[in-house]
């Protein structure tokens, strides 16, 4: 691509209409100076700009996404409360790390079409995990100790957002609630869904499940890797139509009411072991056991088909399962268990 190219962004009429008229001479009109270009590219807008460049096939443009403190007129139809949540910690083990910031969204969501509404309650804040942050995290979250040092969540706030809430959602809430729960006892009292695992992004097309992915595909950048900003991301992604209309607000409000089961292919075969890994199912080592998560009783009853068919060889067994409802799943804690004839 030439200079000129470059730099007219696309806009040759704007170009061609700077440039002077030809003369009547044989002689070749001179081009436009990349100075004069730069001068018609800087009177448009960069909104133009961008514009012009999304309707090229060659170019997709992303935008800052822009955080929303107000969804609108509040709806006269039925709503529900929706916290959007994320945290920081000091590492992966709930048991043994900390919490360094936590951050909050409350809004109320129109049932009828999935919409947030009305004004989002915010809250975020840090917290001394009373020990060093690790430099791994904090060059994942650009938080450092000074940062944290003699900061406190605030337990009464935090308690009465949640006890406003029907639902909790969060983006790898198996990861999250551990934490939160941890922390703060509150949160075992809510019906928890998960934006990563309660929607298949992939048969919706996404090339990934990672928030910042699906930001993109939606033509959003953002600074990722902090609390808030992280809420506000998830907020807008799950404010998008799915591939059935509706939201995925709504999809995770309607799932809320399902219950899970975790299922344990207990005494499978040796055999087996491909046939499940490549059905999804992922191996525990402390219990040694393959397990796989169903939502609804239907697809239990359809994996329990298959595991006969395909996993035992037709013959008859027993089989684990743990029913999990919204109070209890995504949580440390255990459902109900129980076995299985299949």
């Amino acid at each position: 691509m030439t200079t000129t190219e470059q730099m007219s962004f696309g806009f040759d009429a704007a170009t061609q209409d700077a440039a002077p008229t030809p003369a009547k001479s044989a002689k070749k009109a001179k081009a436009p100076t990349p100075s004069a270009l730069t001068a018609v590219a800087e009177s448009l807008s960069h909104g133009a700009m961008a514009q012009a460049l999304d309707a090229h096939p060659d170019y997709k443009v992303l935008r800052r996404l822009v955080p929303r403190d107000d969804w609108g007129t509040a709806s006269t139809s039925e709503t529900q409360r929706v916290i959007v949540l994320d945290t920081e910690t000091t590492g992966l083990d709930a048991k043994n790390e900390r919490i360094i910031e936590l951050a909050m969204l409350s809004v109320q969501v129109d049932l009828a079409t999935g919409q947030p509404v009305g004004p989002v309650t915010t809250y975020e804040s840090f917290e001394d995990p009373g020990k060093p942050i690790p430099p791994a995290i904090t060059e994942i979250t650009g938080i450092d100790d000074s940062m944290v040092r003699g900061q406190r969540i605030d337990d009464a706030r935090v308690a009465e957002l949640v006890q406003a809430a029907d639902l909790i959602v969060a983006h790898n809430a198996g990861f999250d609630r551990p934490f939160v729960e941890a922390r703060l006892p509150v949160f075992a009292t809510r019906a928890w869904n998960c934006s990563f695992a309660g929607i298949d992004w992939k048969a919706q097309g996404s090339g990934s499940a990672k928030l910042e992915f699906l930001a993109h595909e939606r033509g959003w950048f953002y600074d990722a890797h902090r609390a808030l900003v992280d809420c506000h991301a998830l907020l807008q992604v799950l404010a998008t139509p799915l591939k059935n209309g509706q939201s995925g607000l709504q999809q995770l409000l309607q799932g809320a009411s399902n219950t899970r089961y975790k299922l344990r292919a207990t005494g499978a075969p040796f055999e087996a072991k491909d046939a499940l890994k490549a059905r999804g199912y992922r191996w525990d080592n402390e219990n040694r056991v393959w397990w796989t998560t169903l939502m609804g009783q239907a697809a239990l009853q359809q994996e329990a088909d298959w595991l006969k068919a395909n996993a035992y060889n037709g013959r008859s067994a027993r089989v684990q399962i743990e029913a999990q409802t919204a109070l209890v799943q995504f949580s440390a804690r255990a459902g109900e268990v129980s076995d299985l004839a299949i």
